[in-house]
């Protein structure tokens, strides 16, 4: 399993953001896939998670409505869009895959197996 997160950097608040997540082929076919953020000092949390096929989202309570997470097929990437940031969602931002049913998606850390190595987002003026 293969992925790689890139995207990161500063970015004002109010301002919009992506970062990415490419995969291998057959982890981008088979997995429900995630982001996740950890700040410094804190737990990993949750942000937003897509299904294999791509039809089902989820997110968390602190980045609905604004963020959005989707499948890029051509490019076996999974990109989350950040609109409007605020210094809040600084963190490293992890991507992960779990090989699952066609419209699992988990939240919790612990049920992803695979995890790219991460991308820094920072958040400020």
């Amino acid at each position: 399993v293969q992925l790689q997160a890139s995207g990161g950097g500063l970015v004002q608040p109010g301002a919009s953001l992506t970062v990415s997540c490419a995969a291998d082929v057959r982890t981008f076919r088979s997995a429900a896939m995630a982001w996740f953020r950890q700040a410094q000092g804190n737990e990993r949390e949750f942000v937003a998670s897509i299904s294999r096929t791509g039809n089902t989202q989820d997110y968390s309570d602190s980045v609905k409505g604004r963020f959005t997470i989707s499948r890029v097929g051509g490019k076996n990437t999974v990109a989350l869009q950040m609109n409007d940031p605020k210094p809040e969602d600084t963190g490293v931002y992890l991507c992960a895959a779990k090989f699952a049913a066609l419209s699992y998606l988990p939240r919790g850390a612990s049920e992803y197996g695979y995890w790219g190595q991460g991308t820094l987002v920072t958040v400020s003026s």
